[in-house]
């Protein structure tokens, strides 16, 4: 039995934020039913993205609404408030929030109180000062992001086999990367082995017309998995004619030209940033303390910092790694981590409402998976690498055990296994991002974007 009645506010439907909701809502299933506990879960968006099937979903091997996890049906014992924590005052345990009925009705924002707070509201894209980037720039973080590119890159076929202009042709089919982290090479290789499949069905169109390339600013790629198995990754790459440019950097990307620091110029319609993540910025509209790095500083049985009641986990905490060998090491922000401290996290919160003793996270990690395409893939698991279709069958195999709910792991295994069945889908539905233009231009109106300054 908890001690008094107790308010959970939990900020953010990610990784974390989800599955402490749900593990809370285990742990404290009587006193929920008691109305001693309360749990509401403020996240921008209705689902939780799962996002290491974001590069299957660009390519077509799984349909966009099984990449996410309705949170109102998973969470169901919990208030879920679609909108945003713009401000949190946690002396006075309370936090402001911008939502949707804020936005209509122009009041501005709403403060919400609580007696225990989960910050939990994950990254954002890490951009930098690059002329162009802004403008031109394509993100891959979320599933509507994923779909996006996956129409336009189709989109870019089409512009090829209709053009007449040979510069039009040439920046439609070439294709740059920028990040060689899992987010660039796999949605890299994924996108370009769907493209090579795609252009069969052009009669003006060959795959080695394509230019495919892969910018990175340090000296190997994909460093989860080791030196050796990065090494390897390369070498695939480059046999399937993707140019991988190491210890580079992108300079520009104005005028639809991708510029790179060592004078190489592409000019291109289609630029993907994946060159890392930085901490969510409401972390710095807190009173809790943030390490150099932007990032809250917490201890191993995750909470904050110098700060009672109040919890974090995942890519917005530094996290001691109790494991590592040197000292003042965190644990790393991917998701192998952030689902394993939101289960202590949860347990720790029920833990503390009881008046009882506090678990420690304690992990140590046990390796990487990547996919390159069907059939593809490299792994470094427990010490033992892999590579080519074992490495490919693993990455399937231990993402379909982690996505969550029997529901979303039975969707997905019976996509893959009709896709196996028959042949891909390259149909774009690019029109999905505007789907009042054809009505307003019936209308009398004008199309609500100009396919001339389209990406």
């Amino acid at each position: 039995m908890v001690k008094e009645r107790a308010r959970i506010l939990v900020v953010g439907g990610g990784y974390v934020g989800m599955y402490t909701a749900l593990r809370l809502q285990k742990k404290l299933k009587r006193e929920i039913r008691r109305g001693q506990v309360e749990i509401t879960v403020v996240s921008p968006d209705p689902y939780m993205t799962y996002q290491p099937f974001l590069p299957e979903a660009a390519a077509g091997s799984i349909s966009p609404r099984h990449v996410v996890v309705p949170l109102r049906r998973v969470l169901d014992r919990c208030r879920v408030v679609i909108g945003e924590a713009t401000a949190i005052d946690h002396a006075k345990r309370t936090a402001t929030l911008s939502t949707l009925a804020t936005e209509e009705e122009g009041t501005g924002t709403e403060e919400l109180s609580y007696d225990e707070l989960v910050l939990a509201p994950g990254s954002i894209v890490r951009t930098l000062p690059i002329p162009g980037l802004a403008e031109h720039g394509i993100g891959f973080k979320t599933v509507e992001e994923a779909i996006g590119l996956r129409n336009h890159v189709i989109e870019q076929l089409d512009i090829a086999s209709s053009t007449r202009d040979p510069a039009i042709r040439d920046a439609a089919l070439t294709f740059v990367f920028v990040g060689g982290g899992y987010a660039g090479v796999e949605a890299l290789a994924e996108l370009e082995d769907m493209a090579r499949y795609a252009v069969r069905y052009y009669h003006n169109v060959q795959a080695d017309d394509m230019k495919w390339i892969l910018v990175e600013a340090s000296n190997r790629i994909l460093p989860e998995v080791g030196e050796e198995m990065g090494t390897y990754t390369v070498t695939q790459l480059r046999r399937r004619n993707i140019q991988v440019l190491l210890e580079t950097r992108l300079a520009s990307c104005g005028d639809r030209v991708a510029v790179l620091d060592d004078g190489q110029r592409f000019p291109t319609r289609t630029l993907v940033w994946t060159a890392g993540v930085k901490p969510h910025p409401v972390l710095a509209a807190t009173d809790l303390p943030l390490n150099a790095h932007g990032r809250l500083k917490c201890t191993a049985e995750l909470t904050i910092e110098g700060a009672t009641h109040a919890w974090a986990a995942g890519d917005a905490a530094a996290v001691p790694d109790v494991t590592a060998d040197a000292p003042g090491t965190h644990t790393a922000s991917n998701a192998q981590h952030a689902v394993r401290q939101a289960k202590v996290l949860g347990d720790n919160i029920a833990h503390s409402l009881r008046a009882e003793p506090l678990e420690t996270y304690a992990h140590k990690y046990v390796g990487s998976v990547a996919s390159l395409g069907l059939h593809e893939g490299v792994a470094q698991v427990y010490g033992r690498k892999l590579k080519g279709y074992p490495a490919w069958f693993m990455h399937r195999v231990y993402h379909l055990s982690r996505v969550p709910t029997f529901n979303r792991k039975a969707r997905v295994l019976a996509e893959w296994t009709l896709a196996g069945l028959f042949k891909r889908e390259i149909v774009s539905l690019g029109s999905l991002e505007h789907p009042r233009a054809e009505f307003e231009l019936a209308a009398g109106g004008k199309p609500p974007h100009d396919p001339k300054g389209s990406n």
